[in-house]
Order: structure tokens, then sequence, then C-alpha cells
């Protein structure tokens, strides 16, 4: 089983996405943030489950549409770690 880093700048991005869904009074927003580490969690047992991407990074999807999100993370075999690197939404990554 993989171990799972989480980089402190997401700590930032969870704070952008939390205040962007109050600011649209979204309800439950925080509920949100607990569904994204939930998912993320599933890189313990699947590491290279997201999409490649450049630089030997992947990028899990996460839910879709206004509940979508992408978590931009490198997998290290060699130490069998999960970086997680960003979060973002998908609209915010680009993706309609």
């Amino acid at each position: 089983m993989a171990t799972i880093e989480i980089a402190p700048e997401v700590a930032d991005d969870f704070d952008r996405i939390l205040d962007h869904l109050l600011q649209h009074e979204v309800p439950e927003a925080e509920n949100r943030i607990h569904a994204i580490v939930q998912a993320i969690s599933v890189l313990e047992t699947n590491p290279m489950i997201g999409r490649p991407t450049s630089s030997d990074l992947r990028e899990l999807i996460i839910g879709q549409k206004s509940k979508g999100y992408v978590a931009l993370y490198r997998f290290v075999a060699e130490i069998d770690t999960v970086f997680v690197l960003a979060v973002r939404a998908q609209k915010e990554a680009g993706y309609e």
C-alpha cells in the first residue's frame, strides 16, 4: 500500500475551494473538501489510476461538473509514495 504525502500548498488549494463554495452559498461546503480527501485515498491502493500528464505527473479526476476536481500528483514507485501537489476545480484546471 502506497503512502500519501500531501504538499503544504494543497492546504491553500482547499482554502480557495472552500472560500469559493461558501461565497456561492453551496450547502455543506465542508463536506466537499472531505469528499476530495476521501477520493485521494484511492491512491493508496491504486497509485497509477490517474491519467498521465507531462513530467511524470498524473491527474486524478474526482467527481464531475460543479462537483468536479482534479488532484495533480506524482507516484514514486521506488519509495511507494504518492505526492499530491495540487487540487483544482475541473473548470479551474481547464476542463468543461
